[in-house]
């Protein structure tokens, strides 16, 4: 998949959960650990999510390509992002969005992992 449809996906993904009441608050923080696609406040929660863009579900939704070892990424990257950010106290959840290409319908999994 293309750089571009995955920057597409992620804009996509941030301004439904802005609309969802959600505050945008960092999108492609990338440090040692990896990337973080968006980072968002939910009051006084920050939320990471993890965008996934699928053509079909022949090889599984979002939530699958969200492996074991990509959590852990996820996870260390965020304390990263936390720690950089004084916010280490601070409670924060990952969530994940699945952006479907075929007809451009978002799900998204609140406390994903």
């Amino acid at each position: 998949m293309s750089v571009a449809i995955g920057n597409a996906a992620e804009r996509r993904a941030a301004e439904y959960l802005q609309s969802q009441g959600l505050q945008l608050r960092d999108q492609q923080a990338r440090c040692r650990q990896g990337e973080l696609d968006l980072v968002l406040a939910d009051g006084n929660c920050w939320v990471f999510v993890e965008v996934k863009a699928r053509r079909s579900q022949q090889f599984g939704g979002g939530l699958a390509a969200v492996t074991a070892s990509k959590q852990a990424r996820l996870r260390s990257a965020a304390n990263w992002y936390l720690s950089r950010h004084r916010a280490t106290d601070q409670p924060c959840r990952f969530d994940v969005v699945e952006v479907n290409l075929q007809t451009d319908e978002l799900t998204w999994i609140r406390n994903a992992f």
